[in-house]
């Protein structure tokens, strides 16, 4: 049996993991804001195998937030022995600049300081498992040059377009320094080929909400038919970066210079 961790896991490709997995027989622990939809995900499980809400697990929490992200990696610690496979996937979409109570942007901090948080701080649970994999929802292919370390909170100049690019950089350098750390693991930054039928959580305009509504209606993906090759990923994994769209792979650019220079910067500002 698996330990799965799942952050977004009680909507779209995040839900979809989590009720796989818990068919498969793994452990699976659920990281989201909704205890009600973990709790409606798991009993559609159970009506087939009662011995799935043994197995499953949910951690509330708010992951723009810092200390949220932190108190998740103390509870995982305290409660796990290893994990198997570390699934990226939490999502709130906001096209304009907001900061948290913690006087991040609120972008960033969801995108890649939890992120950067839950595979660090994870680390050690990681490392002790056979054949560890971080699966990271970060569509890849941003310029290498789209991380402004001058700037990581986009004061100045915030669009969207720029945010989006950066956090998806940055966490294709998180690749860099999770791999040096434990070059047994298996680091995936990885997109769909195509829109996927969700929720569309985030705070976003009328256009884009109403776009995102009928687009995904006629041309989305099926939540549990997108995560189909994420599966393949996660049942072999093999060490090392990689990236993809579905199921090709993409080429990464290098970057062990300004992987360095990142962590210093998030070191110093978390």
């Amino acid at each position: 049996m698996n330990t799965i961790v799942i952050t977004g896991g009680t909507d779209g490709m995040g839900a979809a993991l989590a009720r796989h997995y818990l068919a498969a027989g793994d452990q699976v622990t659920v990281i989201g804001r909704s205890r009600s939809k973990f709790d409606t995900l798991v009993a559609a499980v159970t009506s087939d195998d009662p011995s799935a809400a043994a197995r499953a697990e949910f951690i509330a929490a708010d992951l723009s937030l810092v200390a949220d992200s932190r108190r998740v990696v103390d509870h995982l610690l305290a409660h796990h022995a290893r994990i198997d496979a570390l699934v990226l996937a939490a999502s709130f979409i906001r096209q304009q600049r907001q900061t948290t109570t913690e006087g991040h942007e609120a972008s960033w901090a969801l995108f890649f300081l939890s992120k950067y948080v839950l595979v660090t701080g994870l680390a050690p649970l990681l490392r002790a498992a056979e054949r560890p994999v971080v699966v990271n929802t970060a569509v890849p292919g941003a310029r290498a040059d789209a991380v402004d370390f001058e700037d990581l909170e986009m004061v100045r100049g915030f669009t969207f377009k720029r945010s989006n690019a950066q956090q998806r950089r940055a966490n294709e350098l998180l690749g860099v320094l999770a791999t040096d750390d434990n070059p047994n693991l298996a680091y995936i930054t990885w997109g769909p080929t195509r829109l996927v039928r969700s929720s569309f959580a985030g705070e976003v305009g009328k256009g884009m909400r109403i776009a995102a509504a009928v687009l995904g209606k006629l041309l989305g993906q099926r939540p549990d038919a997108a995560v189909r090759p994420i599966i393949g990923l996660i049942d072999d994994p093999k060490p090392g970066r990689a990236a993809y769209r579905g199921t090709t792979k993409r080429a990464l650019n290098a970057g062990d210079q300004d992987a360095a220079r990142l962590a210093a910067a998030v070191a110093e500002s978390l």
